[in-house]
């Protein structure tokens, strides 16, 4: 069991290989659905702490198995869905002070976080599925995002 810099974070050899998968492109892109997106974040956020430089690792990631599958990274990476998504995950890890065994473990008790709307509770979907926000992060225009730096 990795232990991560966020206490009570940790995370299980599977999800280090599966962020070892997903930086390698190993890692299959028709596999990454919004649950992978979720287990990302987690892992990078419980090594990391901070969500500034949890973004900039998540991107890097993610363009990177974009760019392996073949994708060009500026048709399918969203700057403002990776960032709010991560802000909610963050704000999640730091609610309690609960210690969660791996990502699973954090899924199950954060069960919310796996409705792919929820960002529509922060976000009218003109911001959020705007040309801009695809590119640069944009501040929630509805309700503010929970995050924890």
């Amino acid at each position: 069991m990795g232990k991560g810099a966020v206490k009570g974070c940790n995370t299980s050899p599977d999800d280090r290989q599966f962020r070892s998968a997903v930086e390698t492109g190993a890692f299959p892109v028709d596999h990454f659905d919004h649950r992978a997106h979720l287990r990302l974040a987690y892992i990078y956020l419980a090594e990391t702490e901070c969500v500034a430089s949890t973004v900039e690792l998540v991107k890097t990631a993610l363009t990177g198995l974009l760019a392996q599958a073949g994708i060009p990274p500026s048709e399918k990476y969203h700057a403002t869905l990776t960032e709010a998504w991560l802000n909610l995950v963050a704000a999640r890890m730091h609610s309690d002070n609960t210690t969660y065994q791996d990502v699973a473990d954090f899924l199950r008790r954060h069960a919310e976080l796996l409705d792919t709307k929820l960002l529509l509770t922060y976000y009218s979907e003109s911001c959020l599925y705007s040309e801009v926000a695809r590119n640069t992060f944009k501040e929630p225009d509805l309700n503010a995002c929970s995050s924890h730096e």
